[in-house]
């Protein structure tokens, strides 16, 4: 029997209850946790490759610079698929885009774990991405549409758990797993649970969208592809041009994809007459939207930017072995999922002000602790609690900001607020860190350090204070920006019409 979608754009085999307070059916929760679970895995996924980088140049005789474009190629991949993400969400329905995520998580895993040869491994990569890629805006524009209003802030509670404690986790996992298989393990390991997810979501995810016939502008996939590619690749590049090291001045590739960018935006105002953008960015015609999201990603930029630097002092200032360093992380991470739950349930009765505002003060506390607070004979138990402080700050800024940003958004635009939200999340951690990676090898320059892969206790504490700094003077705009976040209105109906948009 074929599926079929009604006006509310709500599967009607989902028989969900009528009326504004209905509640989520047995079939929107499985849907949920399914999406939740599949999440959790491609971020876990992604942050599994740091620790394993050292493993894979070693065995597949390959150079640091070579290896970091199993990250680099991925994050550029990213950058490239999440815009098309709006457009393939209203194209097709909800089962088959978690078809098509899950299947290309399956097949780039398979592929790198066949790897015999550093370039089949980095396509592998590369495959993974696209899935990631989809992942997150589908599962984001999928709780917008089956979840009552009431309730999304605690579920937006538990997307935070997957955002936060993948992240902190994964290191640890990796770290376990390279101790007792080689590298290909891990994804081995990763192979079985994607194929599972992927047999289950083909029967068990129901279609919760609208589906329409909307064409797909090959401009701008083009000068998406090349506008947000040049960002991250030149982003990228400045930590490497501040020792020397960049394949290209950053200059270049940065100015060509804002130009490039300010071609795409040129090209959307145009396609948003006939509803058939790309990426639609009526949605900053929201004026919480627009507010919520800048405030996020400035957070981001510092989150990214932080784990970066963090990992460097306590290594080489705190002379700490790798799997301490992990432990003193993995509190933070475990905490910032953890308080998503309850962060979800106060938004729902107190609304996004009460709790952003105290996260922003936090998040600026431990910034500018870790920036004038650490230093060489520093316990770690500093280093410890000011890490605790940052990522339960940002649990109180991520779940009401992801909320308080789409809830502003007419239904038809939840896919492109996804799209968005994930696209710029790309770009603030490519930002957060290059510009922390430049300032910290500044920082260890500064000091005359002969050897800035292997910096001593002083430079490594000169680098970390510098890029810390930059931290702090960001917190400052994040307060800025969370005391103008408010509760969204009510977000307007879909109509046939053009998006009515609430300024």
């Amino acid at each position: 029997m074929t599926d079929t979608i009604d006006r509310t754009g709500i599967d009607p085999g989902a028989d969900r209850p009528d009326g504004p307070s209905a509640g989520l059916t047995s079939r929107d929760r499985t849907a949920l946790g399914l999406l939740l679970a599949a999440v959790f895995v491609v971020f876990l996924n992604e942050t599994m490759m740091a620790v394993a980088l050292p493993r894979i140049q070693e065995s597949l005789h390959i150079d640091a610079t070579q290896g970091q474009w199993l990250t680099t190629a991925f994050a550029l991949t990213m950058a490239v698929v999440i815009p098309i993400t709006g457009w393939l969400m209203q194209r097709l329905r909800t089962r088959t885009v978690f078809t098509v995520a899950m299947s290309s998580f399956v097949i780039g895993t398979a592929v790198a774990a066949l790897s015999p040869v550093f370039g089949m491994l980095v396509a592998g990569r590369v495959i993974q991405a696209v899935g990631t890629a989809i992942m997150m805006p589908l599962m984001m524009t999928t709780v917008m549409t089956v979840v009552p209003v009431q309730e999304r802030g605690r579920i937006m509670g538990r997307v935070s758990i997957v955002m936060s404690v993948a992240p902190a986790v994964g290191p640890i996992v990796s770290g376990a797993l390279i101790q007792v298989l080689p590298w290909q393990g891990l994804f081995w390991v990763m192979l079985p649970i994607g194929v599972a997810m992927l047999a289950v979501g083909v029967r068990r995810v129901p279609n919760v969208s609208e589906t329409r016939r909307v064409p797909l502008d090959t401009l701008s996939v083009v000068l998406s592809a090349l506008a947000f590619s040049a960002l991250v690749f030149g982003l990228s590049q400045i930590g490497a041009a501040a020792v020397g090291e960049a394949a290209v001045q950053p200059w270049i590739p940065v100015a060509a994809g804002l130009v490039t960018l300010g071609f795409f935006g040129w090209r959307q105002a145009v396609l948003q007459r006939t509803d058939s953008a790309l990426l639609d960015l009526r949605t900053f015609r929201s004026r919480d939207f627009a507010v919520s999201v800048a405030m996020m990603t400035a957070a981001m930029v510092a989150l990214f930017g932080a784990f970066i630097v963090l990992p460097q002092f306590a290594r080489y200032t705190l002379g700490l072995d790798p799997i301490w360093v992990g432990a003193i992380l993995l509190p933070g991470g475990l905490l910032m999922g953890l308080a998503g739950p309850t962060v979800g349930r106060l938004y729902d009765r107190f609304g996004p002000r009460p709790l952003v505002i105290p996260g922003a003060f936090g998040l600026a506390i431990a910034l500018w602790t870790l920036a004038f607070g650490l230093g060489v004979g520093s316990s770690w138990v500093v280093l410890l609690g000011a890490h605790v402080l940052l990522m339960l700050s940002l649990a109180f800024l991520f779940t009401p900001a992801f909320s308080a940003s789409l809830g502003s958004l007419p239904p038809q635009l939840y896919s492109h607020g996804s799209a968005t939200i994930a696209t710029l999340q790309q770009v603030a951690g490519a930002a957060g860190t290059a510009i922390f990676v430049a300032l910290y090898a500044t920082g260890v320059a500064s000091t005359g350090n002969a050897d800035p892969d292997l910096p001593s206790a002083g430079a490594a504490a000169a680098g970390s204070h510098l890029a810390f700094l930059a931290g702090g003077i960001l917190s400052i705009v994040v307060i800025a920006l969370a005391l103008l976040v408010r509760t969204p209105a009510a977000a307007p109906a879909e109509t046939d019409g053009p998006v009515p948009v609430e300024h």
